[in-house]
């Protein structure tokens, strides 16, 4: 993708040409019985024990000191649930599952499946589709080996790199980098994922400490710069303008540069706090980077690692 004088003034404001679509590979793992919610409620952020059929929540999986082992959406319906497992390790997700799942709770859990994520932007979905489940958002499973419906075929597929600069700019994270083990939802800017209300959980000790101590010591940002062949890469150390420690990076892409052959790199990053208020960041290299908030962050709970504070 060249360079114009937008894209370099001003890359947050592209956005694909609608209608377009983008696809994603997920895992899929079914849930029967009637303690589905309770025992799937118990597991992940959000609250769904009084969720009913036909809706889907967004969750997190946590660990029990309240990392992200994945990002899913939960598909309630009369029997069970799906849980739709967007980011992370699906057959980790489901082995963390059935090693808490005893024979007294009235759940069984089925095998990890494959599946596709369509996720539709400036386009109206279908009323139904007979070939998979329409989740809000826009968005369309369909499991392996289910073909495309025939009106979406007619809207145009964003490229690998189209794809991954709209997720850039709207902070979705994704795994190994930014989804893991080493990192809480409220680092990640999803806030809205998690219920701090609706009791015990597997990590819900350590999210409420962090509610109520002001304890984020990080939060996702974006970041773009414009001009070397080599940019910054996944893991590098970034500092404030005084050399101070000020986080890394964790997604980095580069796009082809025009004129003489300059290039904008854009990318997030796990800033830390007392660096949250800084737009700009430097690696240890000298090369300087904007940071700004990516449109899809949810901040943390009120006086949660606020930049303010």
């Amino acid at each position: 993708m060249p360079l114009t004088a937008t894209t370099v003034s001003a890359p947050w404001d592209w956005q694909p040409a609608p209608p377009c679509r983008w696809e994603q590979p997920v895992s899929l793992i079914r849930l029967e019985g009637p303690d589905t919610l309770r025992f799937l409620h118990g597991q992940s952020s959000q609250d769904l024990e009084r969720a009913k059929p036909g809706e889907c929540l967004a969750t997190c999986c946590l660990t029990p000191t309240g990392r992200v082992r994945g990002l899913a959406d939960v598909l309630v319906d009369a029997g069970g649930a799906w849980l739709v497992v967007s980011a992370g390790n699906g057959a980790a997700i489901h082995q963390a599952l059935d090693r808490v799942l005893f024979p007294a709770d009235q759940v069984s859990l089925g095998p990890v499946q494959t599946a596709r994520l369509i996720t539709l932007e400036g386009a109206e979905p279908a009323a139904e589709s007979a070939a998979g489940w329409w989740l809000p958002g826009g968005r369309l499973l369909l499991p392996d080996g289910t073909a495309l419906p025939a009106e979406l075929e007619a809207v145009p597929a964003l490229g690998a790199i189209e794809s991954e600069r709209w997720r850039l700019s709207q902070g979705r994270p994704v795994a190994p980098n930014e989804v893991s083990d080493e990192v809480n939802p409220f680092e990640l800017g999803l806030a809205d994922r998690v219920s701090l209300s609706k009791g015990c959980y597997v990590g819900q000790e350590t999210l409420a400490k962090l509610a109520t101590y002001d304890g984020v010591k990080q939060q996702l940002r974006r970041w773009f710069t414009v001009g070397p062949a080599v940019g910054p890469s996944v893991g590098t150390a970034l500092l404030t303008t005084s050399g101070e420690r000020a986080g890394r990076i964790t997604s980095s892409l580069r796009l082809d540069g025009g004129g003489e052959g300059s290039s904008l790199w854009l990318g997030l990053a796990l800033v830390r706090r007392q660096a949250l208020a800084d737009p700009q960041l430097v690696t240890g290299e000298g090369i300087a980077l904007e940071v700004s908030v990516p449109t899809g962050v949810v901040a943390p709970p009120v006086g949660a690692g606020s930049a303010a504070s």
